[in-house]
């Protein structure tokens, strides 16, 4: 999937590991219906988690910018997580009898943590291009896997998971994100096809990232 010039060349950079992220076991068993539902529903729950802190970092985001056209992207951003891809969470396992609050008590599992203060920690330390440079295999990610599975045959047990994410909203909101991505570049380094001191860092913020990324599948497999 095109999602913008930089987050390509930030892919094409660390392709390896992207390959190893959109391509794990854990996608592949969502994909043919054969992850079993306890291991689905305990991502959830540590998804839920991760939302609360992504939102967070977007918020960060917010106030690292000195731009308003970003500052509103990054605030509609917050919206968007809190008020929907978050309650497909909660929609998704009050079917399992599961409640808003069992959810909010879920005790954070190590791989999770690791890349929410990795996020955060980026946002802190540096700029608002570092923040969404770190924020983006996530959002970048589940775009990819949602538009690929839902491309394709899938099983219907994860359906509601493989639509939203492949969804036109979803996609929509990947396509914006690269804009802002773009933007962002070009306004703090310059025209892409420069050499930049930078590139070097951004690289390694969105490898650490993915990799991060893929813990985080490896301990819900």
């Amino acid at each position: 999937m095109s999602y913008g010039h930089i987050f390509s060349f930030l892919k094409d950079s660390n392709i390896d590991v992207w390959d190893r992220y959109v391509g794990h076991q854990f996608v592949q068993r969502l994909g043919d219906g054969k992850l079993p539902r306890n291991k689905f529903i305990n991502y959830l729950k540590q998804d839920y988690i991760f939302l609360i802190h992504f939102s967070r970092a977007w918020g960060l985001a917010v106030a690292k910018t000195e731009y308003l056209d970003e500052m509103k992207f990054c605030a509609d951003t917050i919206s968007a997580l809190i008020n929907t891809e978050m309650n497909l969470h909660i929609e998704i396992c009050a079917q399992e009898n599961i409640t808003r609050e069992e959810l909010s008590c879920t005790r954070e599992n190590l791989a999770n943590m690791a890349y929410t203060r990795y996020v955060l920690e980026k946002g802190l330390s540096g700029d608002f291009l570092d923040l969404i440079v770190s924020l983006a295999p996530c959002i970048f990610g589940y775009g990819e896997i949602g538009a690929r599975l839902s491309s394709g045959t899938f099983h219907k047990n994860y359906e509601p998971w493989i639509g939203t994410y492949g969804g036109k909203d979803y996609q929509a909101t990947c396509q914006d994100v690269g804009r802002i991505l773009d933007t962002a570049f070009e306004r703090r380094v310059g025209h892409p096809t420069d050499p930049a001191p930078r590139w070097d860092q951004l690289k390694s913020n969105f490898r650490v990232a993915t990799e991060l990324e893929i813990g985080f599948w490896d301990s819900n497999c």
